[in-house]
């Protein structure tokens, strides 16, 4: 999507951790952008900083309903949508709304990117694959997925919206992309998002417990949130394809040592607690990028230790502006270490 200033993009869920970057990075190729945002899970604070940026509006609205005027009257030319609650407390507070925004919100997405000639990129998830059965997972794998559990409204609600996705593909209704997105991290993550990153980094800046699900052996494959939206904006402006693609990290490491090092960078001194294992929770995670490297030129290049100090730095100065005036809190100093 380079020389983007004939481009006019929609990003639903823009005012999420992943969608504000994604507006920053379209912004500054010269697109005019749109972010629709229900506001459930995305935060004002993540795009306040484009309040007079002319090239940029943005739209209160849930997908689930008929997309406002504002919206079904411009001609854009991209739709990116992002739009659903991503992590497993915020997707499990309202099942139904999960399931509705990823089957009704896609539909009523792709159809404004068939009326408008549109390009559209779902985005959808590693969680497609389950608790996988085979590693690293490629976009061929079927997975392995409860279909009635608690993780279901967001895994089997992704499954769909990619099933309806392609649909429009095949019927010759819309041009589309579909990116599985693996574990993601960096500045705007919210504090209270249940991920591992937030939750180890938040707890351990705080001083308070450092809480573990099950043994800390599960393994996840970080990427920094400036890699992925690269990634995105490549698979955006590939030419089509009859597959989705994978885009993370295939640096794989264990919960815990992703604690080790995030208590050690930030010096902190809580204690580990252990909790048990969320049903159904995916016991491994590692994408294979093959077809992200063939077809796109794409693979992540942020250090682990990087991204962790950003966003641990993030973390810090957000702790920083909310402490109470009487009890004022500075930046916890970060320990050096050894960048990889």
């Amino acid at each position: 999507m380079r020389n983007a200033n004939a481009i006019t993009a929609l990003v639903a869920g823009g005012a999420g951790f992943i969608g504000s970057h994604l507006i920053d990075a379209l912004l500054a190729e010269g697109a005019t952008v749109v972010s629709l945002d229900s506001y459930l899970t995305g935060r004002p604070e993540n795009l306040r900083h484009l309040d007079h940026e002319a090239r940029f509006d943005s739209v209160h609205a849930d997908i689930v309903e008929a997309l406002p005027a504002r919206i079904s009257r411009t001609r854009f030319s991209h739709v990116f949508n992002l739009a659903c609650a991503a992590s497993p407390p915020h997707y499990q507070a309202d099942p139904e709304h999960t399931m509705l925004t990823n089957v009704l919100g896609t539909r009523n997405l792709l159809r404004l990117a068939e009326e408008t000639g549109a390009r559209f990129l779902l985005t959808s998830t590693s969680e497609v694959y389950g608790d996988p059965e085979q590693h690293p997972q490629r976009e061929a794998y079927r997975g392995w997925v409860s279909c009635t559990g608690p993780r279901a409204c967001y895994d089997e609600g992704k499954r769909a919206a990619e099933t309806l996705t392609f649909d429009y593909q095949r019927a010759g209704r819309a041009d589309v992309r579909v990116a599985r997105i693996f574990n993601t991290y960096g500045p705007r993550m919210r504090p209270d998002d249940g991920r591992v990153v937030s939750n180890v980094i938040c707890q351990a800046l705080s001083g308070e417990d450092v809480t573990v699900y099950g043994d800390g052996s599960q393994t996840r494959s970080f990427c920094y949130v400036s890699d992925l939206v690269e990634g995105l904006m490549r698979l955006m402006a590939s030419d089509a394809d009859d597959g989705p693609v994978n885009l993370g990290n295939p640096n794989e490491l264990t919960v815990a040592d992703l604690v080790e090092r995030v208590m050690r960078m930030t010096g902190s001194r809580s204690r580990v607690v252990h909790r048990p294992l969320p049903v159904d929770d995916p016991r491994r995670r590692k994408p294979d990028i093959g077809r992200a490297k063939a077809r796109l030129g794409w693979e992540p290049v942020v250090p682990l230790q990087r991204g962790l100090e950003e966003t641990a730095a993030w973390f810090a100065d957000e702790q920083a502006r909310s402490a109470p005036p009487e009890r004022p809190a500075g930046r916890p100093a970060l320990v050096e270490v050894a960048a990889e």
